[in-house]
């Protein structure tokens, strides 16, 4: 285990607020977040139809996880698997599946799932051979 996460502690969540790291959750009560997870400053979580982030995940800052989506009507709960990386300034649409291991490149628009230990990256999001 990486030694800053040996005094990790499950942050406080409450509907519309900043946490103490300042990423924001709308309706926490659907967000499920696994151990050790690191969220940087300024994301946004809208876990309306449900978020479930495994231990161990690494996500960026000014990352939006979107399970809803009033531009397009589509909605569905976003999974991100164990370990897997987030880089800062993406996307992720309702509905994703990011495999556990997978990296996701900066600034990119994830509208399609990421396979397991997969890298991606761009607009749209596109795994590298």
């Amino acid at each position: 285990m990486n030694d800053r996460f040996q005094y990790w502690k499950r942050p406080k969540i409450k509907h519309g607020k900043l946490t103490k790291w300042n990423w924001l959750v709308l309706y926490p009560e659907n967000l499920i977040l696994g151990e050790r997870v690191d969220i940087g400053a300024f994301s946004f979580l809208n876990a309306k139809a449900g978020i479930i982030i495994e231990d161990e995940v690494q996500i960026g800052n000014f990352v939006s996880l979107n399970s809803i989506s009033t531009i397009d009507g589509k909605e569905g709960k976003i999974i991100i698997g164990r370990g897997a990386c987030i880089s800062s300034h993406c996307v992720v649409m309702p509905g994703i599946k990011i495999g556990a291991g997978a990296i996701v490149g900066a600034n990119s628009f994830v509208n399609q799932n990421i396979g397991e230990g997969k890298r991606a990256w761009g607009t749209p999001c596109k795994e590298q051979p």
